[in-house]
C-alpha cells in the first residue's frame, strides 16, 4: 500500500472523529465572529474528508489488479471486475451495468476534487450526501433481498452488505456529507449578523433642546 492509498483510507477512516470534535467545540464558542471562523475552517476540513471518500472509492475501482501498472488497459479490466459487482446488485438490466460500471468512478473522482476544492460547496454537499443515500438504499435493498454479496464500495477492506456496512457509510461517510452541507448553508445565512454583532453602536450625536 503507498503513501497515497494509505493517507486516503485514514482521512475516509477517520476523518468524521475530527468533524464530530469540531461540531462539539462549536457550541462552546459563544463569540459569533469566532464560531463563524471555526464553522468554516470546519468545512474545509470536512471538504478535504468527504473529498477523499469519493476520491479513495473512484481510487479503489480503478486500481490495477496485483501485478499490474497503471495503464489504459489495466484501468479497463479493474472496470470490467466492477462491472461484475455492480451486476451482482441485480438492480440493473444487463445492458445498463457495463455503462454504471465506466461512469461511476470517473463521477466519484470528479466529486471528490470538486468536495476538496471547496468550489460551490453548498452544491457538491448536496450532490455528495444524495450519492451516498442512493448506495446505502442499494446496500439496504440488496441485504433484504438477502444477497451474498459485498458492498463494491472500492474503500477499505471488502465489507458484506448489511448493518454492518450501512452504520459504517452512515457514521464515516453520509455523516461528514450531511455536515458539511448544513454547515454551507448556515455559513450563507450568518455573514451580516455574525460581523454585525462585533460592530460597535453607532453612538448619536448629541441633541440640544431649547425652552421657550
Amino acid at each position: 500500500m503507498n503513501a497515497f492509498e494509505s493517507s486516503l483510507l485514514w482521512i475516509t477512516n477517520h476523518g468524521y472523529q475530527l468533524l464530530l470534535v469540531g461540531l462539539v467545540a462549536v457550541f462552546f464558542v459563544k463569540e459569533p465572529h469566532a464560531r463563524r471562523n471555526l464553522v468554516r475552517g470546519l468545512l474545509i476540513l470536512g471538504g478535504i474528508v468527504v473529498g477523499s471518500v469519493f476520491i479513495a472509492a473512484a481510487y479503489g475501482k480503478m486500481k490495477p489488479m496485483p501485478g499490474l501498472d497503471w495503464t489504459f488497459g489495466s484501468v479497463k479490466l479493474s472496470l470490467a471486475m466492477f462491472a461484475m459487482q455492480v451486476d451482482s446488485y441485480e438492480m440493473l438490466p444487463p445492458w445498463a451495468v457495463n455503462g454504471v460500471a465506466h461512469f461511476l468512478p470517473y463521477f466519484e473522482l470528479f466529486l471528490g476534487i470538486w468536495l476538496v476544492t471547496g468550489i460551490f460547496r453548498r452544491y457538491s454537499g448536496i450532490v455528495a450526501s444524495l450519492a451516498l443515500c442512493g448506495f446505502m438504499t442499494a446496500i439496504t435493498i440488496a441485504y433484504f433481498r438477502h444477497l451474498n454479496i459485498n458492498c463494491g464500495c472500492g474503500i477499505g477492506p471488502p465489507e458484506q452488505v448489511g448493518p454492518d456496512a450501512l452504520v459504517r457509510d452512515g457514521l464515516r461517510f453520509l455523516l461528514p456529507a450531511l455536515l458539511v452541507t448544513f454547515g454551507a448553508f448556515w455559513l450563507k445565512r450568518q455573514p451580516k449578523t455574525a460581523v454585525s454583532g462585533n460592530l460597535p453602536a453607532r453612538q448619536s450625536a448629541p441633541v440640544s433642546s431649547s425652552t421657550a
